[in-house]
């Protein structure tokens, strides 16, 4: 049986691959993975947080799991800042001269 921690990983990853999958859609890439989603969701609940707190502007929809919030709406918006970023400097997703 998982412990009450473990059940709170598990839960925290699958948030984080849902919100990097989100994101990774919103910017127009295609689908890179479970594993990379749920960096690109950490990721981007960095990014988002540290826009949040410079701007001064509130945490938006948190979700409380164990003693840890994680932010939903910046985690989305940060990882897609940070995705777009990728492709910026990847270049993908550049249109062809023919």
């Amino acid at each position: 049986m998982l412990s009450e921690r473990a059940i709170q990983v598990i839960i925290l990853l699958v948030i984080a691959g849902v919100c990097g999958s989100i994101a990774q859609r919103l910017v127009g890439g295609k689908g890179v993975g479970c594993l990379a989603s749920i960096a690109l969701g950490f990721i981007g609940a960095l990014v988002g947080q540290l826009i949040a707190q410079k701007a001064k502007l509130p945490e938006l929809l948190p979700i409380r799991i164990g003693n840890q919030n994680f932010p939903v709406i910046w985690a989305v918006i940060g990882a897609s800042l940070f995705a777009a970023v990728l492709a910026l400097l990847s270049g993908r997703n550049r249109p062809t001269d023919e």
